[in-house]
């Protein structure tokens, strides 16, 4: 009698090639997969999520390349390289849960799991807010520009007080010296006026004309003017040197300053957006409570796998896995005892050699 052979899947139940890949994606065996269909939904919606994880991934790290980049090859590249890091990452961590033995030996198994998927749902949920919220983003962008330069040219006027403040306190004393000079200059013009004139004051003779005492004036006028043409003459070329420092002063500041404006401008960076990102949720409750829950959902999807493997009850793919990997030990153990014996055969052997 011929014996019929004996189907393990169910008919109706042929795994298709969309499933095939949705179960490479969970990180289960197919092998042993292949043997409990009853398994397939589990791991096919666990390989849905890490296949989701990794796309949303690729596309967050794509989106934080081209921000700092500017370049589409370079942020799709960066990206699809990431997506498929995150995607093995999350593909070793859901197999390597194992359903075998106490539960506390599971949930201390999973804790470093759940923190690494928590960890990496953070980082894949950041640039996907900074593209959700672009606009409010570059609005604040802007305001962090302008506060920044504002900021600067407090910081220009201040290095400028401090570098120039020497060379300027000097002109103030050169110029309160020549306005002496031409105080007494001016004095001495208006006591000769009022000399020639007649004007009886206590400075004066009080006789009209060009007299002695006209005469004595004139030449303290011309003195006073002598004095005051000597000295200006003397501190013109300090004057000049401390105008010029002055101007390097400007000048050096004001080319700083162009640079760092023009640098502002550019202040478009991945760090820079974080940044105005981080300002909008503390001074919009509403933008800080949308950015919490999009975070709480990426860290969700991203721990879920995890969540399911272990809350999920034991079943058919688990005692199948649990029996190959004893069978593997099994055999491993047998074929080391047999090359331990087989050793000790040899030793015995080339022992009774050397006796011989």
């Amino acid at each position: 009698m011929k014996h019929q052979k004996i189907n393990p899947i169910p008919a109706g139940s042929r795994m298709n090639w969309f499933q095939k890949f949705l179960l490479i994606c969970s990180g289960g065996n197919l092998h042993i997969l292949r043997k409990t269909p009853s398994e397939w939904n589990k791991f096919a919606g666990i390989g849905g999520i890490v296949l989701f994880t990794s796309v949303f991934a690729t596309l967050s790290a794509g989106y934080a390349m081209f921000t700092v980049f500017d370049d589409v090859w370079i942020a799709t590249g960066f990206g699809v390289l990431w997506g498929l890091m995150i995607f093995n990452l999350d593909r070793y961590i859901v197999s390597s849960i194992k359903k075998t033995g106490t539960w506390w030996n599971q949930v201390l198994m999973a804790v470093p799991r759940l923190i690494l998927a928590t960890f990496l749902g953070i980082i894949i949920s950041k640039p996907l807010e900074l593209k959700i919220f672009e606009k409010e983003v570059d609005k604040q962008l802007n305001t962090i520009i302008q506060r920044n330069k504002t900021q600067l040219q407090a910081e220009m006027n201040g290095r400028i007080l401090q570098q120039s403040g020497p060379f300027e306190t000097e002109k103030k004393q050169i110029a309160i010296k020549i306005n002496e000079y031409q105080t007494a200059y001016d004095s001495a013009a208006v006591e000769l006026e009022k000399e020639i004139l007649g004007t009886k004051t206590g400075l004066t003779s009080g006789k009209e004309g060009y007299g002695p005492n006209a005469k004595r004036k004139a030449e303290l006028k011309e003195q006073r003017r002598a004095d005051l043409e000597n000295y200006r003459k003397s501190v013109e070329p300090r004057l000049q040197y401390l105008d010029n420092e002055i101007s390097k002063v400007y000048t050096n500041i004001e080319t700083e300053r162009n640079k760092t404006e023009t640098f502002e401008d550019r202040f478009n960076g991945f760090a820079a957006r974080l940044q105005a990102l981080d300002e909008l949720g503390k001074n919009s409750a509403i933008i800080g409570i949308a950015a919490a829950f999009i975070m709480g959902l990426f860290i969700c999807l991203e721990i879920s796998p995890v969540l399911v493997k272990l809350i999920s009850s034991v079943g058919p793919y688990d005692y199948l896995l649990d029996k190959t990997e004893n069978d593997f030990r099994l055999y491993a153990k047998e074929k080391m005892e047999k090359g331990n014996a087989a050793t000790d055969w040899r030793i015995d052997d080339f022992k009774d050699n050397l006796n011989e």
